[in-house]
């Protein structure tokens, strides 16, 4: 195992068991009926850092905007917005990357390669999840719901950008930050200047976590022949980590800022920095392990962040 995938070639069950990035004897095993296991775990309904880095640049916005403590309702729709839209991109994705994902153990064994759900049936369940997301998006305002609209085109583009482009990881920050944009968006039926810093500040700090969840998939990518930021940076990978996380501190420094933010905001960026360089101090891009713990540490970072807009607003006398 020399990636964070086998390219399969004359593998045994066991080895493509043992290979399979789905989690074993998971809750979806223990608990679910077996009609609705492949369909949770076409969702990744197991693995939730996903729904997790989906998630947090919503409540960033939605804290943001608020003129104190965010609303706990608005905050519970945007986490169930976030698990079926995490989801229903992860279908667009599997449906897009079957043919590839059944030319690698790591993914061989998901439910569209394996063959487990149908094309036909990935695509019902692709329309279920979307239907869920669109009754959650109608209960906020005209702008609100035209900018979530409009964030499909994204979720559609985003899984055959690693066919064309080195960069598919900027594609998945432009797709995975939008509701930071949707989060102000919400409180205040339009965008402003804080908004956009979070998004830019979003895509950058994606770039970096991504780019650490993509040496995972190097040594296949490169056999199977899709792109990726960690085949085009390779061992340069540090010090662009360093360029990619300055940048998202600095974005959301200046989103702070525009949004008069005060001092427990800053101090939270104290402690993301902090993070970001034990991050990359302590990074090891040719050990798949290591990179997924980093890239799943970013939940933490995002946390952080969260706690420090809501910090400042409440130190601020918001009620």
């Amino acid at each position: 195992m020399t990636g964070g995938r086998l390219y399969i070639g004359a593998m045994t069950e066991q080895t493509l068991s043992t290979a399979s990035d789905i989690p074993a004897a998971s809750w979806i095993d223990r608990w679910m009926p077996a009609p609705l296991r492949p369909y949770l775990r076409l969702a990744r309904a197991d693995r939730p850092i996903g729904t997790w880095l989906l998630l947090i640049p919503c409540w960033w916005g939605l804290a943001m905007a608020a003129p104190g403590w965010p609303d706990g309702g608005l905050m519970a729709l945007f986490a169930v917005g976030a698990l079926v839209m995490r989801g229903a991109g992860c279908t667009v994705n599997d449906l897009a990357d079957r043919e590839f994902d059944a030319r690698v153990a790591r993914t061989a064994t998901r439910p569209i390669a394996s063959g487990e759900v149908s094309v036909f049936r990935g695509v019902l369940f692709l329309a279920l999840q979307l239907g869920i997301g669109f009754a959650i998006l109608v209960q906020f305002n005209a702008f609100a719901i035209q900018m979530g609209v409009a964030s499909l085109a994204l979720v559609a583009v985003y899984p055959f950008m690693k066919r064309i482009t080195y960069w598919p990881q900027l594609f998945l920050g432009l797709t995975f930050n939008w509701g930071a944009l949707m989060g102000w968006a919400v409180i205040n039926a339009g965008l402003g200047w804080p908004a956009l810093w979070l998004y830019l500040a979003g895509i950058f700090w994606t770039l970096g976590y991504d780019t650490i969840y993509a040496h995972q998939d190097k040594d296949d990518d490169l056999q199977i022949g899709v792109k990726s930021s960690a085949l085009k940076l390779g061992r340069r990978t540090k010090p662009w980590l360093v360029v990619f996380y300055a940048l998202t501190l600095g974005l959301l420094g200046t989103a702070g800022y525009a949004a008069a933010l005060g001092w427990p905001y800053y101090l939270a960026l104290g402690v993301a920095a902090i993070h970001f360089l034990w991050q990359i101090s302590r990074l090891d891009i040719d050990l798949p392990r290591d990179c997924l713990a980093k890239f799943k540490s970013n939940r933490d970072v995002g946390l952080i962040i969260l706690a420090g807009i809501v910090a400042a607003r409440a130190a601020a006398g918001g009620g």
